[in-house]
């Protein structure tokens, strides 16, 4: 059974394969939280599948709803302007598809606190 919900992460992509590792990470561990989810990974630039080749795959197999989440400390340029174009694109495309958009995942108030805990947990404070 294909699912009809889709979650992709949305990040920048680099020259490097190594560099999606731990994105790789992040979305199994998305997934084994979300198994009735199709959750993947698409790039902006450098990697694949990009945004338009994942969303292509998901509409070829029937999924009807799908959650970006930039996977992006800030809302730089990419995410205030190019994402919202392809989205635009994409809307146009598959006009069946419901997208939405979440905030940059740095922009996220629980996720900067955990990244604050884990840099607070760097620090020697012993005397």
């Amino acid at each position: 059974m294909t699912a009809k919900n889709a979650l992709i992460l949305f990040a920048h992509g680099a020259r490097a394969a190594s560099w999606a590792a731990p994105f790789e990470r992040l979305r199994g561990l998305t997934q084994a939280r979300l198994p009735g989810v199709d959750v993947s990974l698409a790039f902006l630039e450098l990697m694949s599948p990009r945004l338009p080749e994942k969303v292509a795959e998901l509409a070829a197999a029937g999924v009807a709803d799908v959650a970006v989440v930039p996977v992006f400390l800030g809302q730089g340029g990419h995410v205030l302007r190019d994402l919202p174009l392809m989205l635009d694109e994409l809307r146009a495309a598959y006009p069946a598809i419901r997208f939405s958009v979440a905030e940059a995942v740095g922009e996220n108030p629980a996720v900067l606190d955990a990244i604050a805990d884990y840099c607070v947990g760097a620090v020697n404070t012993g005397g």
